[in-house]
């Protein structure tokens, strides 16, 4: 029956089966087993032959002994060979586990029985199953697609065995207000169930289709194999045909018994995810989440259906097995902490002081007058109206709420008013770019999306999840259109008339905000802060800048637009695009100060440079007002020093700081610009061991640790003893009260990026000097493997920097790592008409400069402008010129980096 045609082969009187044509599979691994049935659906004393992958016997053969047992579940139309990664994963000699990967009754190369097997009838298949195999624990499920529901199945019936669950792309509930995807719709329809899932082979192609990248022909052909004829096709279709669609369908009950059970499920899990799945989507992934609050989740971006083929998931799901040490994270209340001071304390207290009457925050018009403003009791007083009308609305604990509303009175009182009531919310700016954004709003799966029009139509465009409230009022079309339920007005109007109830903050630990990265290097992550984390960096902006209640800013930086109102300053929002920090001029700059006589200025370096360029537009008014300002704060990208000299004849009374951080811990490091004048006249002189070859940032904050874990020489950080010695380049690791509790739905790299223990993990490279200051080198990933050396890039780039025709330069590495060739890519003054390689003169300048801090660039090529990130305007994206730099010395057109 089985044959050479199906790639197998018997062995032992018919018991077992040898793979002969399975790419991946040892051929040990393959057997067969009979199985008494207990299913209603077949007569007493029926058996079944089972197909398994089981490296049991081989664990037993080298004298190894299995910390436990996987029990993985395939779905359809794939089989056991979807987990052949997992079973070599368990044969490791180090770390064993016995995995055991099931042909499910009428798929793959298990019986063909002739019936119609339901959802219950295959989660009691697999309970006959492992009774025959005599598994008693500790058994960790591991399911995909429907294998996923029936793999939860079986968990939820043997609690004894029971040790953890692991699933990819599945579903248990389909969510309310949602339709069945597409793509099952398609293969449900009378007119082609029949002939798309078993008269034809059309369902298996359009499944491995799914793959990311395609699937190998010698993997697709395995995964062909055991349903060549539509005989051994008919557990395919009749899979599709038990997906309950309604509550009249035979395993509808079944299935809610299951989704119902999850809820009570206590057991480790782990859930890893290809969100780019047009079946099982990110929505699926919610639903799970809400029913089991304690797995720990990882998205693959980029995978699809398929995870198990697009992405290694051996690696993190045993790496997972191994360290964890029970439930993380079961989302219960923590208890109160009567010395926590919540995020929104100041407005509370300012609110009911003698100045209460006083602006708290303003935002400007293009007029350069004061568009708009709150005094401290408005602010408190629109914060508890719209708090109440979200609570009525449906925002509670833990709801996620998308805030896409810029920077001012709007977004602080929804802001506040969102933390008061325990939701979470989830700030990505436009500054992602639309595809960026996109994939940050679908990762997060707000309940509610908060927006300006711009944003709600492209909610509707791109079809992000999440309820949809305006800011304003809207027509009744434009309401429709925007699938808009209320608004903010409306809401807090609807909440003025409320008695209300007290703010929710019994637990300082509980999540309150995803903030995205700025997604320079790759895709844009959620990282996770918990009330206390938020306070925590309020209290480090305070404490090492002196920003407490009567400060007066001017928030051209968008996360510190919202820090204002918690410090107790009074905050006014420029007339810019905050997304676009290069909107900011100079005349607009001296219109927020003068406002409400600032004397404290946040601007990214992007906002500083057109600053500077547009300074000649002042009139006597406005350098007097900045003549008023006594602190800028910059941070988001290293700022040259050659710019802080330029800025300085701008604001000539301000002491200029450019603070050291990222998302996941602002700020780490402050330094002043006198400080890093100092910083480079002694590396100039050589006069401090280690100063030099890079930005100096500084030394740490009040409460904050800085380490590195030394690079090798093919420019990782593989180590984890973190050390101080001056001179050494690593990886730069903070430790501080307000570095993030985790990355959002991103288990793996938070796993990377917590070892040490105790430490983040920043991506960023760079050394101490001896006096113990901090200087940045680049990032990680940017690193340059030359022949036996280690390049970083940010030393290089500054001594080319220098010469009077490169406005930006950016090193990066072509070719293979260890032998990699130094290009430098630069931006000229003036800018060329076409990129491509540069001039020999230009070529040699940049070689001359390159070489006096002992870097041979091989190659230079000039560019009319420099790719750059989009949030910041500032962040070179040096992965992106590596491709580019790569195809133009290979002979390619040179085209635009």
């Amino acid at each position: 029956m089985y044959g050479r045609r199906f790639g197998l082969e018997r062995r032992d009187g018919g018991d077992r089966l040898v793979a002969s044509s399975w790419p991946g599979v040892d051929p040990e691994w393959s057997r067969t087993i009979r199985v008494k049935s207990t299913s209603a659906v077949d007569s007493p004393g029926t058996t079944h032959r089972w197909h398994i992958l089981d490296n049991g016997a081989q664990l037993a053969r080298r004298g190894l002994t299995p910390a436990g047992t996987l029990l993985c579940v395939h779905g359809n139309p794939t089989w056991s060979y979807l987990w052949r990664t997992l079973v070599a994963a368990g044969s490791d000699p180090v770390h064993p586990w016995r995995v055991i990967a099931v042909d499910q009754l009428d798929m793959g190369y298990s019986e063909r029985t002739g019936t119609f097997r339901r959802l219950q009838d295959r989660v009691n298949d697999l309970g006959d199953l492992s009774d025959a195999l005599g598994l008693d624990g500790p058994v960790t499920t591991v399911g995909h697609d429907w294998g996923g529901v029936i793999s939860l199945g079986w968990a939820l019936a043997h609690p004894k065995q029971l040790a953890g669950v692991v699933l990819t792309n599945t579903a248990v509930n389909q969510p309310s207000g949602s339709s069945l995807p597409p793509a099952l719709q398609l293969a449900l329809h009378p007119a082609v169930h029949q002939w798309g899932t078993t008269t034809s082979d059309a369902f298996l192609r359009v499944t491995h289709s799914l793959a990311h990248p395609p699937l190998p022909t010698d993997v697709r052909r395995a995964y062909m194999a055991p349903y060549r004829g539509a005989l051994r096709r008919s557990g395919v279709g009749n899979f599709v045909a038990d997906i309950p669609v309604d509550e009249a369908h035979p395993s509808f009950s079944a299935l809610q018994e299951i989704a119902q059970g999850l809820r009570s499920l206590s057991v480790p899990a782990l859930m890893l995810w290809g969100p780019r799945d047009p079946i099982f989507s990110d929505r699926y992934l919610k639903d799970l989440v809400e029913r089991m609050p304690h797995a720990d989740v990882h998205r693959f971006e980029g995978a699809g259906h398929l995870v198990a083929e697009d992405r290694d998931i051996a690696s993190p799901l045993f790496h997972w097995l191994s360290s964890r040490g029970g439930v993380a994270g079961t989302g219960s209340a923590g208890e109160d902490d009567p010395d926590f001071r919540p995020f929104w304390d100041s407005v509370e207290v300012l609110a009911g002081g003698t100045g209460s009457g006083e602006t708290a925050v303003a935002e400007m018009g293009p007029d350069g007058k004061v568009s708009r403003s709150m005094s401290w009791q408005q602010l408190h007083r629109n914060i508890l109206d719209l708090e109440n009308g979200l609570r009525e609305a449906g925002v509670a604990r833990g709801t996620r709420v998308s805030l896409m509303v810029p920077p001012g009175v709007d977004l602080t009182v929804t802001l506040y008013a969102c933390l008061r009531l325990g939701a979470v919310v989830v700030v990505a700016d436009a500054g992602l770019g639309t595809k960026g954004l996109s994939r940050a709003v679908k990762g997060a799966t707000p309940d509610f999306i908060i927006g300006i029009d711009k944003a709600l139509a492209a909610a509707s465009l791109f079809a992000w999840p999440g309820r949809r409230i305006s800011v304003r009022d809207l027509p009744a079309g434009r309401r429709r259109m925007l699938r808009v339920e209320t608004s903010l007005d409306a809401l807090a109007r609807k909440g003025g008339d409320s008695t209300g109830k007290p703010a929710d903050h019994s637990d300082p630990d509980a999540p309150a905000a995803v903030l995205f990265t700025s997604g320079s290097t790759g895709p844009a992550k959620g990282v996770l802060y918990t009330h206390r984390q938020l306070t925590a960096m309020r209290d480090t902006v305070a404490g090492t800048f002196g920003i407490r209640a009567g400060s007066r800013l001017v928030a051209g930086f968008a996360p510190f637009a919202l820090l204002g109102p918690a410090l107790g300053a009074v905050s006014v929002t420029p007339d810019m695009d905050v997304t676009a920090p290069g909107t900011l001029t100079a005349r607009a700059l001296a219109d927020a100060v003068a406002a409400i006589a600032a004397t404290v200025v946040f601007a990214a370096p992007a906002a500083l440079r057109n600053v500077v360029a547009t300074a000649d537009a002042l009139d006597g008014s406005g350098r007097e007002a900045l003549n008023n300002v006594s602190m800028l704060l910059s941070a988001g990208a290293p700022v040259p020093e050659p710019l802080l000299a330029r800025v300085q004849e701008v604001l000539p009374q301000a002491s200029l700081h450019t603070p050291y951080g990222m998302t996941e811990a602002l700020p780490v490091t402050d330094i002043s610009f006198e400080q890093i004048q100092e910083a480079a006249a002694e590396a100039a002189a050589g006069s401090v061991p280690g100063a030099g070859n890079g930005v100096c940032v500084g030394t740490p904050v009040h409460g904050a640790r800085l380490a590195v874990i030394p690079l090798d020489a093919e420019g990782r950080a593989p180590g984890s003893s973190p050390v101080t010695t001056p001179g050494v380049t690593g990886e730069i690791l903070v430790s501080a009260p307000h570095v993030k509790e985790s990355y959002d739905r991103l288990w793996l790299t938070q796993q990377q990026s917590v070892n040490p223990a105790g430490w983040h993990r920043t991506g960023d490279v760079g050394h101490f000097d001896a006096a113990g200051r901090l200087w940045v080198e680049g990032r990680l990933p940017h690193v340059v493997t030359a022949p036996a050396t280690v390049v970083t890039p940010v030393g290089v780039e500054q001594a080319i920097e220098r010469l009077d025709s490169v406005r930006l330069a950016a090193v990066v590495g072509v070719g293979p790592v260890g032998t990699q060739a130094v290009a430098a890519v630069v931006e000229t003054v003036p800018p060329v008409r076409k990129a491509g390689p540069a001039t020999q003169q230009l070529a040699g300048s940049v070689r001359r400069a390159a070489r006096a801090v002992s870097v041979d660039v091989s190659a230079v090529l000039a560019v009319p402008a420099q790719p750059t990130d989009i949030r910041h305007n500032a962040k070179i994206d040096r992965t992106r010129l590596a491709r580019w730099a790569t195809r133009v010395l290979a002979g390619g057109r040179p085209g635009k980096p």
